[in-house]
């Protein structure tokens, strides 16, 4: 397996302030907030990128969305709204090669997408 910092997390190897965690995935507060709810959500298996999964790791993306929309539940954002983010290579702004789901929300989000 390829280490990055986010394997290091998973493994409890890194320290970070997790929200939830499972057989599955991991969910963390994002270090660098870019809303007042910004929290990361990775697969315990890595993956460099959502490019490297296949037809048999669909139910592995359906469980990180799942488990997206009850941290949404947890904190308060499911129902004013939250946006759901997968950076995917460099020019897709992925800075960390592990595939990883960004949640944000507690405020009005700007944006290109509608």
């Amino acid at each position: 397996m390829e280490q990055d910092i986010f394997c290091g997390i998973a493994a409890g190897a890194i320290p970070a302030n997790k929200l939830y965690e499972d057989k599955k995935v991991v969910v963390f507060t994002d270090i660098n907030p870019q809303a007042p709810v910004h929290v990361v959500i990775i697969p315990r298996k890595h993956f460099t990128s959502l490019n490297d999964l296949e037809e048999k790791d669909e139910g592995l993306l359906g469980h990180m969305l799942l488990v997206a929309a009850r941290i949404a539940r947890e904190h308060g954002v499911a129902f004013s709204g939250y946006r759901l983010v997968i950076n995917t290579g460099p020019q897709g702004g992925q800075a960390v090669p592990h595939l990883h789901m960004h949640l944000l929300g507690g405020r009005a989000l700007a944006g290109e997408l509608g």
